[in-house]
């Protein structure tokens, strides 16, 4: 008697999104050793996003500020604008990694920031302010991630007095409460501090709108079709 056994599916190597982290930390010890702030400031104006008008950037379409759309995603101002960037990427990149796989995940957040940042320099309204950080591709991981998940569940530890309560709650609730917040911050204006709002804003809706073009492809490839 022959019996079929299901094969099991090779589970795959998510490295893009743990290359994309050590390129980020790369990149803030590299510019944590420069040797004053004059080479900081120097830094900043050479590889991140420089907001403009319309027609200056339209203009910069054949010159080598459009690098600075991807190079700006990979510096940080500080420790803790690294490290909250990297728990995003971490908690939202490796599972939309694993299901959408890494070249797919890799064009996500290099063209999803890259077009955040392009947004946050076009209509943040201030000229000549640099815009860097990874926040636009990691919204728009999680944008996609809300795309590919609808129905998942996230652990949050909440204070209860005394003593700290771990419980589960739907993703769609934590990421739409996350995306409502960046769309008043975005019209709120400096007063929320010198965040690029719309690069949050723009990257999440990038990254939706991605990972829905690709479900149906994806759900094919899942059902081996």
């Amino acid at each position: 008697m022959f019996v079929d056994l299901p094969t099991r599916r090779r589970t795959r190597w998510r490295w893009a999104t743990p290359l994309l982290a050590l390129l980020m930390v790369g990149a803030y010890i590299w510019i944590f050793l420069l040797p004053d702030d004059a080479a900081w400031r120097a830094t900043l104006l050479r590889w991140g996003t420089l907001s403009g008008s319309v027609t200056e950037w339209r203009a910069a379409m054949r010159d080598v500020r459009l690098l600075t759309l991807l190079t700006a995603l990979f510096i940080h101002a500080g420790p803790v604008h690294l490290v909250g960037n990297l728990l995003f990427l971490l908690i939202f990149g490796l599972p939309s990694e694993r299901t959408m796989g890494p070249w797919r995940f890799l064009l996500l957040f290099l063209a999803g920031g890259a077009l955040a940042n392009l947004a946050a320099a076009v209509l943040m309204g201030t000229p000549a302010r640099a815009i860097i950080g990874a926040s636009g591709g990691v919204s728009a991981v999680i944008g996609a991630y809300l795309a590919l998940f609808p129905r998942a569940r996230l652990g949050v530890v909440v204070p209860l007095g005394l003593w700290l309560e771990f419980i589960k709650v739907p993703a769609a609730l934590l990421i739409g409460l996350w995306a409502t917040l960046q769309l008043i911050f975005t019209f709120a204006g400096p007063s929320f501090g010198a965040v690029a709002w719309w690069a949050h804003l723009a990257g999440f809706v990038v990254g939706l709108i991605y990972a829905l073009a690709l479900k149906p492809m994806l759900a094919r490839r899942s059902r081996g079709q």
